[in-house]
């Protein structure tokens, strides 16, 4: 159960992280968002490890792999980032909800973990709900469509690597990693891109880089107690505080066909929460 409540709540304060970028989109450039999530989480993490996980403040047993993940997360955030300028909250994550497929469909290859029929049928109906939130046919292919898509793509392989790295290194030292690959990069190149914000944008901006460290802690912690294919269905009750927010910051008003969607994405995390509870007692 410890894998299912630390998953749920990395997916309540992500999508926090979210809106303070949308709200800022309409300001800022997209790559100062992303490096303001980078900078902040940096600024966050550093100082925890300094003072109370100082002896393990060392390198990566698995360095490369490290660097590899913090570049696949920076690569979905921008993609997402992008996508949530253009489009609405709701659309851009639906899109964005391929990811558990993708986990899915490479933990067994990647991992080596059992996917059951069971599994794949919560993975499936999850993402029907998440399509009944949007409707089939919304999609204009446009490119902020395209990478919310990309973004879903990144993030499975991210939960992944994640995965693998969950059982080596301390939670602390993979979001510090990460965050310092994304700061790094995104520093090289955005001088040539930087506006200066308000006293209210850098607070946000500062929000962004807290919340997203928050979450990610979370579902670090949550890969430690359960497989990545176990969890990924669980992704999607993110939609949940997503339309939320998108309801009441920007006025995006749910429907009908939202609210069954939700219906339908939330009974498919508790299955697999329920079923997760049952195999864990079981062994």
């Amino acid at each position: 159960m410890k894998a299912i409540i630390f998953s749920l709540l990395g997916w309540m304060f992500l999508p926090v992280m979210d809106g303070f970028a949308k709200y800022l989109s309409d300001d800022l450039p997209i790559l100062q968002i992303t490096w303001a999530r980078y900078f902040f989480t940096v600024a966050f993490v550093f100082p925890i490890m300094l003072f109370f996980y100082k002896k393990q403040l060392v390198w990566s047993d698995k360095p490369k792999l490290q660097i590899f993940r913090g570049l696949i997360l920076l690569s979905a955030n921008i993609c997402f980032f992008y996508a949530i300028s253009v489009i609405s909250l709701a659309k851009a994550l639906t899109l964005a909800f391929i990811a558990p497929l993708i986990v899915t469909a490479f933990s067994p290859i990647l991992l080596g973990e059992k996917v059951g029929y069971r599994r794949w049928s919560a993975v499936v109906v999850g993402f029907i709900g998440s399509l009944v939130v949007i409707r089939p046919g919304f999609v204009e292919l446009n490119f902020a469509s395209l990478a919310a898509l990309g973004t879903g793509i990144f993030y499975g392989f991210y939960l992944i690597i994640t995965r693998k790295l969950s059982t080596s290194d301390n939670p602390l030292l993979t979001l510090l990693i990460t965050g310092m690959v994304g700061a790094l990069l995104v520093s090289l190149i955005i001088p040539f891109y930087w506006v200066k914000p308000t006293l209210n944008q850098w607070s946000l901006m500062a929000g962004i880089g807290v919340f997203a460290c928050i979450g990610h802690l979370f579902l670090i912690l949550s890969l430690k107690y359960a497989d990545a294919s176990k969890l990924a269905p669980l992704g999607y009750t993110e939609i949940i505080p997503n339309v939320l927010i998108g309801y009441y910051f920007f006025s995006e008003l749910p429907d009908n066909w939202t609210y069954l969607g939700l219906f339908i994405i939330v009974l498919s995390g508790l299955y697999i929460s329920r079923r997760e509870y049952f195999l864990t007692r079981s062994n």
